[in-house]
């Protein structure tokens, strides 16, 4: 899954609708450029061990606080927003240049910006670092939106609020790109967090933290906040924070109860959805609906993407408990923005979404619930008199993605040791004093499939299918070729070879 960059917002008024208590507009969706603030340079810290407790169920937690290592050092090391993505900066070469990168559950490759693009202004040289070193190979990947193609390379890399120490890491310098550096974002490259499987050009590529795990000797866990819940995603100033902690959990980060559910395949972080429900209404779908082709949890995708018959049912439910009833289309598939009187919040006007996600208990399920701040999220006003806001949701050709919309309503870890993720109410995930997200649990699942992703065609199966048939349709038409080419010089009876028997008279004389 890959990065869905979202966009700031340049709008005009489409049309007005005025009633007693609330103001409607729809406009189109437009993209600006915006400004960067990146610096460069940074020296490369000693190694430091990290030393851990446990929650007693497997969970790594921080240390007393004045033990070798306290993740509230690593708390509020990212920038960004569900919007532009969220980043944490970096230190690549030797000596360190500091880029800001993408953080990406959704895949698992390690890409900078090696040469100028017209989007960003600073990028990784590699002709400036001593250390760096090319393996010869050449890498392409391809996201949900955009694609880069560059070399691949090896050399060291440190984070300064991250695990301390500097270690030897494989990365694609980006030397091309298409759609993948877009106006308005402040990173200069990606770091994909998911299994090797996903690595390209193939799984030999050990991705960051599969190294960072076997350097450093820390547990393999990970887990992130995300904080720009119901802040605007064209807001100039300060952009929101977040944390990802590896190694463990940050108890300070989330309230209450940590939910599991099990990873069902490791290669993006795939877990089974069982249900969604619009307010109290269950969508009433066949669960392998919600899963097909697969059911993700992306930190680079910046909404909750659904498959089409989900997305229309939830379109549909949204329409039916809403109590505005005459929306353009256009809202709903993303090209326009619904605007209200300034000061006059919608999220009254909508229902809770909620997905149903399988406990490790697998006959048994959890819920985990986002209020209307998620999903109808602000994006710009216009001429200071109205507030507009974009749908949080979309459709998708290529299964469920749990993407940021709903990530910033929770704290969640991905207890790769375990094979499981971790959902807990996010700390920062509270307006007005309101809290944005709920969880709950356990239910039974005795009323839905024992596996509701069985008969779901994984990707690289697909592929496998795919390079199949496209090599028997090589050696079909080679063969037509053949026969069209060749004459076909057949025997009559006599043994006599005749041009009756050949392609001559087929010729146009």
């Amino acid at each position: 899954m890959a990065p869905s960059p979202s966009v700031s917002v340049w709008a005009f008024a489409f049309s007005l609708c005025l009633g007693v208590t609330r103001c409607y507009l729809s406009i189109p969706l437009k993209i600006y450029t915006g400004k960067y603030n990146v610096s460069s340079g940074a020296e490369v810290t000693p190694l430091r061990l990290v030393a851990l407790t446990s929650d007693g169920n497997g969970l790594s937690l921080a240390s007393d606080p004045t033990g070798t290592v306290n993740f509230l050092d690593l708390v509020n090391n990212m920038l960004g927003d569900s919007g532009r993505g969220y980043y944490i900066e970096m230190s690549i070469g030797t000596p360190g240049q500091k880029l800001n990168i993408l953080v990406d559950t959704g895949s698992s490759n390690f890409a900078v910006a090696a040469a100028p693009h017209p989007f960003i202004t600073h990028y990784f040289n590699t002709a400036l670092s001593s250390t760096y070193v090319s393996t010869g190979r050449t890498v392409a990947v391809r996201y949900t939106q955009g694609n880069w193609e560059g070399d691949l390379g090896i050399d060291l890399v440190s984070i300064p609020k991250g695990p301390n120490g500097s270690i030897p890491i494989n990365i694609a310098a980006i030397l091309s790109s298409d759609g993948f550096f877009l106006p308005g974002v402040n990173w200069q490259g990606i770091l994909g967090l998911a299994y090797p499987m996903l690595a390209r050009p193939d799984s030999s590529v050990e991705p960051f933290f599969n190294s960072v795990v076997k350097q450093l000797g820390i547990p393999d866990i990970f887990s992130l906040q995300m904080c720009g819940a119901g802040l605007s995603a064209s807001s100039t100033a300060d952009p929101a924070g977040g944390s990802l902690i590896m190694g463990g959990a940050e108890p300070t980060l989330y309230r209450g109860v940590m939910w599991y559910t099990p990873i069902i395949e490791e290669w993006y972080y795939q877990v089974e959805v069982l249900k969604l429900e619009v307010g109290d209404q269950n969508l009433d779908l066949d669960c392998r609906e919600y899963n097909m082709d697969k059911a993700i949890v992306d930190s680079g995708t910046t909404l909750l993407r659904l498959p089409v018959n989900v997305f229309n049912a939830v379109v549909d439910a949204i329409t039916r408990s809403s109590l505005i009833q005459d929306f353009s289309s256009g809202f709903w598939d993303g090209t326009k923005l619904a605007c209200w009187m300034k000061g006059e919040t919608p999220w009254r006007f909508f229902p809770k979404l909620s997905i149903y996600l399988r406990a490790t208990n697998t006959s048994q399920s959890f819920r985990i619930t986002i209020l209307p701040q998620l999903y109808i999220q602000p994006i710009t006003d216009v001429d200071g008199t109205l507030d507009c806001f974009r749908f949080g949701v979309s459709s998708s050709a290529n299964g469920l993605v749990i993407g940021a919309t709903v990530m910033e309503g929770f704290y969640v870890v991905f207890d790769r040791a375990q094979r499981r993720l971790g959902f807990a109410l996010s700390s920062c995930a509270v307006s007005g004093g309101e809290a944005l997200s709920e969880i709950a649990g356990p239910f039974s699942a005795a009323d839905v499939a024992t596996d509701c992703s069985s008969g779901v065609l994984k990707e690289p199966l697909l592929w496998m299918i795919s390079y199949a048939l496209m090599a028997v349709c090589a050696v079909v038409l080679i063969v037509l070729l053949l026969l069209l080419v060749l004459p076909c010089r057949c025997r009559n009876r006599s043994g006599e070879i005749t041009d009756e028997s050949s392609l001559v008279r087929h010729r146009i004389k």
